[in-house]
C-alpha cells in the first residue's frame, strides 16, 4: 500500500464496528478524504468477541432510532457492499414478571409503532410458539421483537471497511496514534508511521477512548468520564433437540431475554450463548495494581464463573435444554461503560473539530446507526434527529472516575431496569451539593440529581415513605403525590421558595457584544435592565438552545440556561464568539432561589432594600437579609414571583430570611406541574432539535425584519412560506393511573399524528396535561384525539395556543 498520507480532512482513530461505520458512511456522502488508523487489526478491541446481538428495543427515543436504521442498514449490507455475512433476523421475546414489566413494554412498543417497528405485547401461552423450549409458567406476559437477531461482529466490521475503501475511504492497520497536536485550525495527528494533518479527527478508540482523550486535554478536553467492565456469556456444546428442531423448521429458535432476571439467551450454530448482566459485577482497569494494558488486542480475561452462578440456575429452569449441554467456550472480555451505559457519540466537550464515537456497551446493535450520526455531526455540525441522549457533553465536571465506577457497576449491574419517573439512582451521588444543601435536607427535601447537582424533587413530610421501593412505579401516585399537590397549593395560594444550584450562567461582553448576539439568535433583545428568552437555532431553524438574555449594560449580557446544558450551551458560545467579546462562566460560584406565589411580594418587602414595584421581566441589584443579591421578576411558576441570584456564601442567610418570613419550600416535581400548565417549555423535552423554531410554537421569537443573518433564517423563510408541519399545542388528557411519559404516541382515528414532549398533573387546573407537537392541521382548539399511556389510548382534547392555568398573564404581572 501506499505510504501514509500527509493530509487528510478526516482521521478516524479506532477500527472496531462504530470507526469503520463511521468511515463508511462519510465515503458514501462523498467525503473521500477520509482516513481511518487502527493500532492493530480491525476488530482488535471489544468488537471481535462481541457477542453481536441486534436489537430495536430501547427505553430512550433516539437510542431506538438509531438502532432501528442500524439494524435495517444490516439486512441489505452483505448485498450493498458485495460481502458475505452472517445476519440472522432470528426475532427475540423479551419475559415480563410483573405488571410494572408489562408497562414498560408496552410503552417500548409505542414508540416502535410511531418508528416503523411492530413489536406484539403476548401472553405467557403466545410467547411458546416463537420458543417451544422455555417454562412459561412464573410470566405476566412478554414483548415479541420479530426483527431482533444476531450478526457476525467481525463479518459486519469486515463488510463495512470493504464499503468505505470501495467509496473512497481509506484504512490503515496496524498504526497506533501516538500523539495529537494542532497548529492553528488544523490537526497533527502523530503516528508511528508519520503525521497526518487534518480538519476534523474523531476518537472512536472503544476501551482506550479515556487514553486518546487524554492526548486532547492540551486543547481543552478533559478526562473521558467511562469504566471498563468485564462481560462475560458462554458457548454450550452442541444440543442433538435444538439441532433436529432447526433442521425440521429451517430457522433458530428465538433469542430470550429475561430483563428481570438479567440475561439473555439465544441459540449459537446448535448450542446455546447465555450472557448475564449479573449484579456481582467487576470492572478492570480501574486501580494502579491492575492498569490498562499498552495493548490488548485480540486477549480476554480469565474465565470468572462463579460470578454467574445464580443466572446460570436461574436460565436452566426458563430453558431446561441449558442443564443438558456442556459448556464449551466462555468470554471473558473487556466492554467500555460510560455512567448510564449509553454510549458517546458527538462534539468532543471543550475541543473544537474533534468529536468522539466510544463507549459502546451494545456497539454491535449501535453501531450502524452510531456511523451515521458522527459522520453527520462531522460533516454538517448537526445531526438528522436530536441525538442528546447520547452527546457527550450530558456530562460535566462532576464526572470523576469515583463517579464513573460506581455508575458503571450500578448501570451494568441493572443492565435491563426499567427507569421510573420518580426513581432516582443512589449511587454516585452528592457530586455537587447548592449552598442549602444542608438545611433542605433537615427540611425533608428528597433529593434529585440535575446536572450532578443535588434539589429536592418534593419534601417529605415525618412518617412519609422516602425508600427506593416506594418509587418503582409508573402511576402518578405515591408517597411524593399528596406532597407534591401541597407544594403546587402553596405557590398558587401563597408563597413559595425553591432552591436551585447549578443553573448554567455565561457574562458575554465587550464591544459589538450586542450586534454579535443579534446575529447568533433568532430574536430580538432586551433593553437595558430588562430579560427577555432568545433561542438559537440550527441550520434547518431547529431549535437548538434557550436562554434567558439579561441585558446589564449596552454591550454587557447575561446568558442563563438549564443546568444540564452547562456543556453543549457554553461551547456553543465560547466556540461563535468573535474576538474581543469574553465569556465569564458563574454557574458554581453563584445559586439561586425562585421565590413565587400572589403573596411572594408581601413576604420579600421587609426583607430587601429592591424596588419590588418594577415590572414583570425587569431586574435589580439590591440586598435581600443584608446580603448583595440579583432580582429577576421572572417566575417558571406562572405566578408571581422573582428569581433571586446571589453568591454562594450569601445564599444561606437569604434562604432562612425567606423560609422564617413564612415561604412553603417546594421541590422539582411542583415546578414541573407548575410550569406544564403554563405550556413553558424544557430543554430537550418539548425544545429539541426534533422540531423547528415555528413547529414549536416560538414565532414570536423569531425577528425575520432584522437585517442580522442568523442561523436557520433561510430555512425558517421557506418554512413559513409553505406552513409548518407540526404544531406545538397543550392538551387536556383523560389519563388513567399515569400522565403522559416523553413521547408518547397521539392517534387520531387509527392514525399516529404527533407526539407528547412532556406530561403531568396540573393542580391549578386539576387536570392531566401533556405539551404536545400534532399535526399542524389538528392544532384548533378542541380538536379530539387519543394519547397512547402504556399501551392505552386516552381520550385529548387540544387546547388554545395560551396557558391553560391564568391564561392572560395576569397574575404573574400582579
Amino acid at each position: 500500500m501506499a505510504d501514509l498520507p500527509t493530509t487528510a480532512r478526516v482521521v478516524i482513530i479506532g477500527g472496531g464496528v462504530v470507526g469503520t461505520s463511521t468511515l463508511y458512511h462519510l465515503a458514501k456522502a462523498g467525503w473521500k478524504d477520509c482516513i481511518l488508523l487502527e493500532k492493530n487489526e480491525l476488530t482488535a478491541g471489544s468488537t471481535w468477541h462481541a457477542a453481536g446481538n441486534v436489537p430495536n428495543f430501547a427505553g430512550s427515543w433516539a437510542v431506538m432510532n438509531m438502532q432501528r436504521y442500524g439494524a435495517a442498514m444490516y439486512r441489505t449490507l452483505g448485498e450493498d457492499v458485495d460481502y458475505p455475512m452472517n445476519y440472522h433476523v432470528t426475532g427475540a421475546i423479551r419475559l415480563a414478571h410483573t405488571k410494572e414489566r408489562m408497562q414498560e413494554f408496552e410503552r417500548v412498543a409505542g414508540m416502535g409503532r410511531y418508528q416503523g417497528l411492530q413489536m406484539d405485547i403476548c401472553t405467557p401461552q403466545e410467547l411458546q410458539q416463537y420458543n417451544p423450549f422455555m417454562e412459561t409458567h412464573d410470566l405476566e406476559g412478554g414483548l415479541w421483537d420479530p426483527l431482533d437477531g444476531d450478526i457476525d461482529p467481525a463479518q459486519l466490521t469486515q463488510a463495512l471497511a470493504k464499503g468505505a475503501r470501495d467509496a473512497g475511504g481509506r484504512i490503515e492497520r496496524f498504526c497506533p496514534v501516538v500523539g495529537i497536536d494542532k497548529d492553528g485550525d488544523e490537526w497533527i495527528v502523530k503516528t508511528e508511521k508519520g503525521e497526518i494533518r487534518c480538519e476534523y479527527v474523531a476518537n472512536c478508540a472503544g476501551y482506550y477512548a479515556q487514553r486518546v482523550g487524554e492526548m486532547f486535554k492540551p486543547f481543552g478536553g478533559r478526562t473521558v468520564p467511562m469504566v471498563v467492565m468485564s462481560h462475560q456469556y458462554f458457548l454450550t456444546e452442541p444440543i442433538a433437540e435444538l439441532e433436529a428442531w432447526t433442521k425440521e423448521h429451517g430457522k433458530k429458535v428465538a433469542m430470550i431475554r429475561d430483563v428481570d432476571t438479567s440475561y439473555y439467551l439465544r441459540q449459537e450454530k446448535t448450542g446455546l450463548n447465555l450472557g448475564p448482566y449479573e449484579r456481582n459485577c467487576k470492572a478492570h482497569w480501574v486501580t494502579p495494581d491492575d492498569p490498562m494494558p499498552e495493548d490488548f488486542s485480540f486477549q480476554l480475561y480469565p474465565d470468572d464463573l462463579d460470578r454467574l452462578e445464580w443466572y446460570i440456575e436461574d436460565a436452566m429452569g426458563r430453558m431446561p435444554l441449558l442443564a443438558e449441554a456442556g459448556v464449551g467456550r466462555n468470554i471473558n472480555g473487556p466492554i467500555p461503560y460510560a455512567p448510564d451505559g449509553l454510549p458517546m457519540i458527538g462534539p468532543m466537550p471543550g475541543v473544537k473539530n474533534a468529536f468522539e464515537g466510544h463507549s459502546f456497551t451494545f456497539g454491535i446493535a449501535q453501531g450502524g446507526g452510531a456511523g451515521k450520526v458522527l459522520s453527520e455531526w462531522i460533516m454538517h455540525g448537526e445531526t438528522e434527529d436530536d441525538m442528546w441522549a447520547v452527546d457527550p457533553r450530558r456530562y460535566t465536571d462532576y464526572c470523576d472516575h469515583d463517579y464513573c465506577l460506581q455508575k458503571a457497576l450500578e448501570t451494568y449491574g441493572h443492565e435491563y431496569a426499567m427507569h421510573f419517573p420518580w426513581h432516582e439512582w443512589p449511587a454516585g451521588r452528592d457530586k455537587k451539593l447548592g449552598p442549602n444543601d444542608a438545611k433542605i435536607r433537615e427540611l425533608g427535601g428528597v433529593m434529585g440529581a440535575y446536572n450532578g447537582w443535588e434539589r429536592a424533587n418534593w419534601y417529605a413530610k415525618p412518617g412519609d415513605d422516602t425508600s427506593e421501593e416506594s418509587t418503582q412505579t409508573w402511576g402518578r401516585k405515591g408517597p411524593w403525590e399528596p406532597r407534591v399537590r401541597e407544594e403546587c397549593e402553596a405557590v398558587r395560594d401563597a408563597c413559595g421558595v425553591l432552591d436551585l444550584p447549578g443553573f448554567s450562567r455565561f457574562r458575554v461582553q465587550g464591544a459589538r457584544a450586542d450586534e454579535w448576539l443579534r446575529g447568533f439568535v433568532t430574536g430580538g433583545l432586551p433593553k437595558i435592565g430588562r430579560i427577555n428568552l432568545v433561542y438559537r437555532a440550527d441550520s434547518r431553524g431547529r431549535i437548538l438552545t434557550e436562554f434567558s438574555c439579561i441585558r446589564l449594560e449596552e454591550d454587557d449580557f447575561v446568558l442563563i440556561t438549564a443546568a444540564p446544558a452547562q456543556w453543549h450551551d457554553g461551547d456553543l458560545i465560547r466556540q461563535n464568539v468573535p474576538d474581543g467579546i469574553t465569556v465569564t462562566e458563574t454557574t458554581t460560584e453563584r445559586s439561586a432561589l425562585l421565590v413565587a406565589g400572589p403573596k411572594s411580594r408581601d413576604m420579600l418587602a421587609p426583607l430587601t432594600d429592591a424596588d419590588l414595584s418594577t415590572g414583570w421581566l425587569t431586574h435589580q441589584h439590591a440586598t435581600v437579609a443584608g446580603k448583595p443579591a440579583f432580582l429577576i421578576r421572572v417566575s417558571f411558576t406562572g405566578e408571581l414571583g422573582w428569581e433571586v441570584h446571589a453568591a454562594n456564601e450569601d445564599m444561606p442567610a437569604i434562604f432562612e430570611a425567606i423560609l422564617e418570613a413564612g415561604a412553603k419550600p417546594f421541590g422539582m416535581y411542583a415546578l414541573n406541574s407548575l410550569r406544564i400548565e403554563k405550556g413553558y417549555r424544557a430543554w430537550k423535552g418539548d425544545l429539541s432539535t426534533d422540531y423547528s423554531m415555528l413547529e414549536g410554537g416560538l414565532e414570536r421569537f423569531v425577528k425575520f425584519d432584522k437585517p442580522q443573518d442568523f442561523t436557520g433564517k433561510a430555512a425558517l423563510l421557506a418554512e413559513k412560506q409553505r406552513g409548518r408541519k407540526k404544531a406545538f399545542v397543550p392538551l387536556i388528557v383523560d389519563a388513567g393511573f399515569a400522565d403522559a411519559p416523553y413521547m408518547s404516541t397521539v392517534w387520531l382515528n387509527g392514525d399516529v399524528v404527533g407526539e407528547t414532549t412532556s406530561g403531568a398533573w396540573g393542580y391549578r387546573v386539576n387536570a392531566s396535561v401533556a405539551l404536545a407537537t400534532i399535526r399542524a392541521d389538528l392544532a384548533d382548539a378542541g380538536t379530539e384525539l387519543e394519547v397512547e399511556i402504556f399501551g392505552e389510548r386516552r381520550k385529548a382534547v387540544v387546547q388554545p395556543d395560551q396557558p391553560l392555568w391564568d391564561p392572560e398573564n395576569e397574575r404573574i404581572r400582579a
